[in-house]
């Protein structure tokens, strides 16, 4: 089987370098405009003539603590989770959180799918959008975005406001806005406030933790990142760059898959931390980063069977942590409708359909192969 390298390279020479990029911006349409580093909106500098998209990292980095005297003490309902459903680093909070039995520990709400030169805002009352907790902001009745929290705790904050939040109701506080750390905080630090069954729940095993810092460090750079490093580019060399790191890395945890002596990474023998990383990029990468973000050597379903199965037990035998918290309509509408500067015309693609199969299903080609 060819490389995603040699696949890529091969496809390449079909590709003249002398056409002009199209541009779909102007000075009439200002929440895209490209000229302003300072929009939110531009996700690589227009100054950068690499092309490349460069995550910003995370400014509120404080840690719930069970022990005397903490600055953030584990408290039962003293802490909310602002996310969007559609975010895979939010989406990894929701998952554990369900996973560890925190739903009565810790609340949530998520905001409305769109991102506007404002940032993420909330849903109102009028509006009825899938998922739970999908409502206007639950904590502050006057806050219409997101940002406003972030401005609460600054007024002359000038980062990113980004899910997931973690905030202290007590103090009105943001705690972090780091989704890795936050999710670590749930693995056992409110261990004292829920049922034995939940506490048996161990997500970083002290057999695998090497292991699995190990596997984070390149999923997360060239497949979580990896996705929107490809699909922001703004040069075709930076593209062709992180799309070829991203596939290669794919086929590398394909074979790990192939190799695991379990269903989960690493031969683990139940669901780790590695598994609730991947899995938020994996489900999403048909219904949008194929088509949206250009990853489109190939797709999970039909080209990675390891990958489609392992996807699909998360989400069909964990239904309570991994299918629940996984709402499509968010996801789809969010990517399509809020990245002007990739989809102007904001138009959601209908498929692929289903947005995920069933554990028994194939798409028709494998299923004509199995049926012979």
């Amino acid at each position: 089987m060819f490389s995603a390298v040699t696949r890529l390279r091969t496809l390449s020479t079909y590709i003249t370098n002398s056409h002009t990029p199209l541009r779909f911006f102007s000075s009439t349409t200002p929440a895209f405009t490209m000229d302003k580093k300072s929009s939110i909106l531009n996700w690589v500098d227009p100054k950068d003539k690499s092309g490349e998209f460069k995550r910003q990292q995370s400014v509120f980095r404080s840690f719930i603590e069970n022990k005397p005297g903490a600055e953030f003490p584990a408290e039962k309902d003293r802490y909310h989770l602002y996310v969007s459903y559609a975010c895979p680093w939010a989406h990894r909070t929701l998952i554990v959180r369900n996973l560890k039995g925190l739903q009565d520990i810790i609340s949530f709400s998520s905001v409305h799918w769109h991102m506007g030169d404002k940032g993420w805002r909330f849903a109102t009352p009028d509006e009825n959008l899938p998922g739970g907790n999908v409502t206007p902001d639950p904590l502050h009745s006057d806050y219409t975005h997101l940002r406003d929290i972030y401005f609460e705790q600054n007024p002359s904050y000038e980062g990113r406001f980004t899910v997931p939040t973690l905030y202290d109701k007590k103090q009105k506080r943001i705690v972090s806005n780091e989704s890795s750390e936050i999710i670590r905080m749930l693995y056992t630090e409110f261990d004292d406030l829920i049922a034995d069954e939940y506490k048996k729940v161990v997500l970083l095993p002290k057999n695998l933790q090497k292991d699995i810092e190990e596997m984070n460090e390149w999923v997360y750079n060239n497949i979580n990142n990896g996705v929107y490093k490809s699909g922001f580019a703004t040069t075709e060399e930076a593209y062709k760059k992180n799309v070829t790191t991203l596939f290669d890395s794919l086929d590398r945890v394909e074979k790990s898959l192939s190799d695991s002596s379990t269903p989960y990474l690493l031969s683990a023998p139940h669901v780790t931390e590695a598994d609730v990383r991947l899995f938020t990029t994996i489900i999403r990468f048909d219904p949008v980063y194929v088509q949206h973000f250009k990853c489109n050597i190939r797709d999970i379903r039909s080209g990675y069977p390891h990958l489609h199965r392992w996807v699909r037990h998360l989400y069909w035998d964990y239904p309570v942590a991994f299918g629940e918290t996984t709402e499509f309509e968010h996801i789809k509408n969010h990517y399509t409708k809020s990245h002007g500067q990739i989809n102007p015309f904001a138009i959601t693609p209908v498929g692929p359909l289903p947005n995920i199969l069933e554990k028994d299903d194939e798409v028709p080609s494998a299923k004509a192969v199995r049926e012979k």
